[in-house]
């Protein structure tokens, strides 16, 4: 009948198994949270501010939205892309997904 009805206990006597045990679960599963899925991003997110960091110019890069182009100027916040002769667009920096080997754009 333990199924349907928990067991009434006198004052002070606990349960067996209470404490820490009760929480062990929980603690499990907030590191295994953090090891799959916190830790992975957050290397990812700092790969990206330094590939960011490093842009020159004369680099080839895609952005998020997959326009390809090389730099041709570099700001603070902006880069500007050549997309094709005589075709510029400014993007900011932080759209930027991949930094393409050299030549890449040419071959296509």
């Amino acid at each position: 009948m333990d199924f349907f009805i928990s067991p009434a206990y006198a004052q002070g006597a606990a349960p067996a198994g209470g404490g820490l045990l009760t929480f062990l679960p929980l603690l499990l599963m907030i590191a295994v949270m953090y090891f799959l899925f916190i830790r992975p991003q957050q290397k990812r997110v700092k790969e990206h501010a330094a590939m960011v960091g490093a842009l020159k110019k004369g680099d080839e890069v895609v952005t998020n939205g997959g326009l390809g182009g090389s730099i041709t100027k570099v700001n603070d916040a902006f880069i500007t892309l050549e997309v094709s002769e005589s075709v510029e667009v400014n993007v900011q920096k932080q759209a930027i997904a991949t930094l393409l080997p050299k030549g890449t754009l040419k071959s296509l």
